[in-house]
């Protein structure tokens, strides 16, 4: 998965901070690789480098922000919501409750999203 961001340090310190991200490289100001498990994350600026990033051939230059997004299982969605707000991330949603479970939106620092997610439990 590939974002574009508007400041990769700062992206870097949301994921890494608040979502547990690991740094896998960042070898250069408008790019970084980050991991949390299986997940990928490349964070790419806008930049006249190559890359992510790049403006293309039309004069197009790539944004962040948008209605993508990847999902983040969490075991108790209410105290994420908590320490998130208590760290001043930005939420896009409310709680929204569904028929396999509940999810938040929150955004990066970008306005990219990331969902929350918490399975609903079976009865037994």
């Amino acid at each position: 998965m590939r974002y574009i961001v508007d400041d990769v340090d700062a992206a870097i310190g949301f994921y890494r901070d608040q979502l547990g991200f690991e740094v896998d490289m960042h070898p250069a100001p408008p790019f970084a690789m980050l991991s949390r498990g299986d997940l990928s994350l490349l964070l790419s600026a806008p930049s006249g480098q190559g890359g992510g990033g790049q403006t293309l051939a039309d004069g197009s230059t790539p944004k962040p922000g948008g209605w993508n997004r990847f999902q983040i299982v969490v075991e108790d969605l209410a105290a994420e919501v908590e320490r998130l707000k208590q760290a001043g991330v930005a939420f896009r949603s409310e709680l929204v409750i569904g028929v396999g479970g509940n999810q938040v939106l929150i955004e990066d620092p970008s306005g990219n999203l990331v969902e929350l997610f918490e399975e609903r439990r079976q009865q037994p």
